[in-house]
């Protein structure tokens, strides 16, 4: 994934009047660079829409230098770290990280989502000491569970003023960032409750064949065909990707032994699965 980590570099969007980069084309506007307009549409491409960040700042951080001497805009980046299910960020869930402010602004970010259609849930919430409040929103009716850029840049506007406000109260710190996005291409899926939703995307699923310690970890594209919940088991088949393919057989499709395959998983067996991207 390290391609949809460069292109969500890249296409940074900051709201603010301050800590806004110059855009790198002059035909954008200081305060939206948006490089939206030279890509394919957003829904044959999650990692181009996913990375699109709408941050706020209610001060100016000093620029900081980096170990290498580098100097930096003070925005905190997010750890690239394996994700795992809870984590706050590409694994979702809520991660508060021991602030003693961060349960309030949870509150405050469930308060605001309470203005927009019901679709629209919150699919990650982060904290950091350092002041960072990082929200992913997820839209249940869109096919990658991604809101619009209005929705994103609307929820981002209304969060910052009650924060604003709050803060003004003395109930949270007066100087906290703000990062608004979707979820990314590397979303992890919760089995077995989000992966009915994509059913019909091919999913990159880790999984092992049994719970002993040194099983080795497979990996495979899967479709999901269906989900028996008495038996708590994912029914897997193969998906027509090139990676399933016969390399010999170059512009075929899946032959008939491969399309009747099916791999019967149990819940607890997987242990990662999130969406795949050609």
């Amino acid at each position: 994934m390290a391609v949809a980590r460069g292109i969500i570099k890249r296409m940074s969007i900051r709201v603010g009047a301050v800590l806004i980069r110059p855009p790198t084309t002059p035909s954008h506007s200081h305060f939206f660079h948006c490089c939206n307009d030279s890509l394919p549409p957003f829904k044959s491409h999650l990692s181009s829409f996913s990375s699109t960040f709408l941050r706020s700042f209610s001060h100016h951080f000093p620029e900081e230098t980096s170990d290498e001497g580098a100097t930096t805009d003070g925005w905190e980046e997010e750890d690239e770290t394996e994700p795992k299910i809870g984590d706050g960020g590409d694994g979702g869930g809520v991660a508060l990280q021991n602030v003693p402010w961060g349960q309030r602004t949870l509150s405050i970010a469930e308060e605001v989502l309470m203005q927009f259609s019901e679709d629209i849930k919150l699919f990650a919430f982060k904290t950091t000491p350092r002041g960072y409040v990082y929200v992913r929103l997820d839209k249940l009716t869109d096919e990658y569970g991604c809101p619009s850029m209005e929705e994103l840049e609307c929820y981002n506007k209304k969060y910052k003023e009650r924060l604003d406000e709050v803060g003004a109260l003395g109930e949270i710190p007066d100087d906290l960032a703000l990062e608004v996005s979707s979820p990314g291409a590397e979303r992890l899926l919760k089995v077995p409750d989000d992966i009915g939703r994509f059913k019909d995307m091919p999913m990159r699923v880790c999984y092992t064949e049994n719970l002993e310690s040194n099983c080795p970890e497979r990996e495979g594209i899967f479709l999901l065909d269906f989900i028996e919940k008495d038996s708590e088991m994912c029914v897997w088949k193969l998906a027509d990707v090139k990676e399933n393919r016969d390399p010999l057989r170059k512009g075929r499709t899946l032959n008939r032994k491969q399309k009747d395959w099916r791999l019967k998983l149990p819940f607890n067996l997987h242990r990662m699965v999130s969406l795949y991207l050609a």
